[in-house]
């Protein structure tokens, strides 16, 4: 069963509330910066069971009426044509992405500010094309490494932050957003909070992050499942020394915060004349850890999260994606976790049908705790027959039943290997779902079947070999968490995906 731990309702209320009292105390004008993915957060979504993926901007829209948006972007990143995640979107493209994706939530995006330009030509045509949209632009100059951020002087001078455009704004919360890590954006706070004091006004600063829980202790299932996710930033979760120093209470922090929040502080006391933070967990305004309603149920999410993670990064590894340094960092979490991979409940049932049957096994776990499986046939892949044998049982239906007729399969084989040139002749899954979907046509049970799609979501699935990013993309789709052992069904350099 899938078990709720989070109150969705209560954070959206709590969140707000304390993002309308940051920005009191200020003169009515917060740069707020935004932190994690902004859309479709499944890994919060899965930490946390209640959290909705799409939560930040939810949020966002509880205080539109106050809110504009301003996204930054890394001249540097769009030079060298920097890619998002896996989705292999570039960050200049995911700009667009992300003012469609606001605009579509009538959530108002005020501007788009290039951070650490050196007059890169790729900037200067990404920033002439925002332009041409009708797109507000500004630019901010990038300050050497030498001096950033250790010299205060010069970054609070004419020459620092008094270089950089100053962003006009209309709203008395500015969000700062960007499509990934890197792209500038407490820099651009900090600048404005500059710019704003040159023009009398003492607009405030604040963060928000999700991760990690600031009042949830520092060995919680859910921290290590944040250092999985961030293995390849070298975020490291640690006792917040500056808020115990002003406390004596324990919160939980990262090094990255807690290494530049002297320098920050410094900054604010030279901007206001005195910092109103004593640690990095005032500046944040993250009300997550009050709306947890069930601290067990997150804490076992967690821990399939941090699993999943390692199955992830040693497939990343194992397609050359990551270095070793990665692969022994989730191993030593594993370890310090006291985790094992076969705490998965479907690792076991895939790796057992693969050895029984001497070929590619997958297995999938429902929500009920059901656990089917299927193996590679002459007509279809092991994922795809995992899916029809999943969708089966949850329609009631007796797995020797027939879906999908062999007379409509083979054209479809015949197509792929005769006239496509795919070695593969078995269908994926996105193939055996289209297959399945003409089936309805002349059988009804097929129909029955097909309804049940939409129940496969907060399954867990795993296969016994690398799948194809067809297969894993559709199993995303579904609302399935897939995972892989890291070997290939066979010894060839190279895989087509």
């Amino acid at each position: 069963m899938y078990n709720i731990g989070f109150d969705y309702e209560k954070y959206l209320q709590m969140q707000s509330a304390k993002i309308r009292e940051r920005i009191g105390m200020f003169e009515n004008k917060l740069y707020l910066e935004f932190g994690g993915k902004l859309f479709d957060d499944q890994h919060a979504a899965r930490v946390l069971p209640g959290y909705m993926p799409d939560t930040k901007v939810d949020l966002l829209v509880t205080l539109a009426d106050m809110a504009e948006i301003v996204i930054a972007i890394n001249a540097s990143n769009i030079e060298s044509s920097k890619s998002v995640g896996d989705s292999g979107v570039s960050y200049d493209d995911d700009v667009l992405r992300l003012i469609d994706e606001f605009r579509k939530r009538n959530l108002h995006v005020g501007s788009v500010v290039i951070s650490q330009y050196l007059g890169q030509p790729a900037a200067d045509r990404f920033k002439t094309y925002l332009e041409s949209l009708g797109i507000t632009v500004y630019v901010m100059h990038y300050i050497p490494g030498s001096h950033y951020p250790s010299d205060i002087q010069l970054i609070l001078s004419d020459k620092g932050y008094g270089n950089n455009d100053y962003i006009e704004t209309t709203h008395p919360l500015v969000v700062i957003a960007a499509p990934g890590p890197g792209s500038g954006k407490m820099a651009a706070c900090l600048s404005q909070l500059y710019h704003e004091h040159k023009r009398g006004i003492k607009a405030g600063y604040a963060k928000f992050e999700t991760f990690p829980i600031w009042n949830r202790p520092l060995r919680h299932m859910i921290h290590y499942a944040y250092e999985a996710a961030t293995a390849d930033l070298d975020d490291v979760n640690m006792i917040d020394p500056f808020h115990l120093e002003a406390y004596g209470v324990s919160a939980v922090s990262y090094n990255r915060d807690i290494e530049v929040f002297p320098i920050l502080n410094a900054m604010f006391k030279r901007i206001w004349g005195v910092s109103p933070y004593r640690s990095p967990t005032d500046m944040g305004v993250n009300m997550a850890g009050f709306c947890i309603t069930d601290d067990e149920v997150c804490a076992e999410a967690s821990k399939q999260e941090l699993i999943r993670r390692y199955f992830n990064t040693q497939l990343d590894f194992a397609k050359g994606n990551v270095q070793k340094s990665a692969v022994s960092k989730l191993e030593l979490l594993m370890n310090n976790a006291g985790q094992t991979p076969e705490e998965r409940p479907p690792v076991m049932p895939a790796l057992e049908k693969a050895d029984l049957t001497g070929g590619p096994c997958v297995a999938i776990e429902l929500p009920d705790g059901m656990i089917l499986t299927g193996k590679t046939s002459d007509l279809l892949g092991a994922s795809s027959a995992a899916l029809l044998n999943a969708l089966k049982h949850i329609a009631g239906i007796d797995d020797r039943v027939p879906l999908i007729s062999p007379s409509l399969i083979e054209p479809i084989q015949k197509l792929k290997v005769g006239y496509l040139g795919n070695e593969n002749p078995r269908l994926h899954t996105d193939e055996v779902l289209i297959a399945l979907a003409i089936s309805t046509a002349t059988n009804p049970t097929a129909e029955i079947v097909l309804e049940q799609l939409p129940k496969l979501r907060f399954s867990e699935a795993h296969s016994s070999v690398i799948l194809s990013q067809v297969d894993i993309g559709v199993f995303r789709q579904l609302g399935i968490n897939i995972t892989c052992e890291p070997v290939y069904q066979n010894k060839r350099l190279f895989h087509r995906n």
